[in-house]
């Protein structure tokens, strides 16, 4: 008796990266094929048509496997977080973008379709938190202020595509001269955080930009809480060097410039309006601005 035909839906950023070519592609839908399911593919034509495509069509879906980088899951997650709960289906991450945070995050394979489809296949889907900036938009990995932050959206993309993620390095070192504090007062399950602070990240991963990794025995993707990460403005050589040694080990309590929370909530209140990112694309500017973690909003296969 011949096995039934499962509807899958394929989501491709066909300008993700420096690898996405039709003949790979294939190789990811003949995988799919050759386990029982009828791929149908839906193309991105624009930034953000992901979202719009994913809330129109991804309820009709079992399972739905984006092709592309953070930026294209994150507009997927987005589009299913417009969908009510009982109507998601269930999420397989073909990274094939430049930094790929969420990626290294769940240990999937980079610009490698066939394997990371194969890895679709016979992995168990991950209850995964989601962030979300009120009344701004929802996040799959990062929201953040401050140092660095400008560098994904502000990097040109054909550079993204021709030197990788080198390009973020060549855009970040740009940026050092620009570096500046922001006072801000910080409300968050534990209490009050109150400093100058030249970066902030709000976030759910193990790996942000590539390059800041974060200690896996305290980062939880399913817990409920995001993990919030303050870099304090440096006064002296030493306290400077101390940030990049802790980031570095990862291990932030040995710096007095280093504040790591973990909470449900969280709300910033700055004494200007400051510019923050939300998955490594522009976030708008804020005086004020609420984050809330959405426990188990998907599940994602890794």
């Amino acid at each position: 008796m011949d096995k039934p035909v499962l509807p899958l839906m394929m989501l491709v950023n066909p300008a993700a990266g420096r690898s996405m070519t039709n003949e790979l592609l294939g190789t990811a839908v003949d995988a799919f094929c050759g386990s029982g399911y009828c791929p149908t593919v839906y193309y991105t034509t624009s930034p953000g048509s992901a979202i719009t495509i994913t809330e129109q069509y991804a309820g009709d879906y079992e399972r739905i496997v984006c092709l592309g980088g953070d930026g294209t899951l994150s507009d997927t997650v987005t589009g299913l977080m417009r969908l009510p709960a009982e109507r998601r289906p269930h999420i397989g991450y073909i990274p094939m973008g430049t930094a790929n945070d969420v990626a290294n995050t769940l240990g999937l394979p980079l610009r490698k379709p066939a394997v990371a489809a194969e890895k679709i296949l016979v992995g168990k889907p991950l209850p995964y938190d989601v962030g979300e900036m009120v009344n701004v938009g929802y996040f799959t990995y990062i929201a953040a202020f401050g140092a660095f932050t400008e560098v994904s959206y502000k990097t040109d993309q054909e550079l993204k595509r021709n030197l990788g993620h080198l390009a973020y390095v060549i855009e970040g070192i740009n940026s050092l001269p620009s570096i500046k504090g922001y006072h801000a007062v910080v409300e968050h399950d534990g209490g009050v955080t109150e400093g100058k602070f030249i970066y902030g990240a709000v976030s759910n991963a193990l790996s942000v930009g590539g390059v800041m990794k974060m200690d896996p025995q305290v980062v939880n993707l399913s817990d409920g809480r995001v993990e919030i990460l303050l870099v304090h403005e440096p006064s002296t050589p030493a306290e400077l060097s101390s940030i990049v040694t802790g980031i570095g080990s990862r291990n932030y309590a040995d710096s007095p410039c280093l504040t790591l929370l973990q909470t449900k909530t969280a709300r910033f209140t700055f004494d200007e309006p400051v510019s923050w990112t939300r998955d490594g694309e522009d976030g708008g500017r804020h005086t004020r601005l609420e984050l809330r973690c959405h426990r188990h909003a998907v599940e994602i296969f890794c």
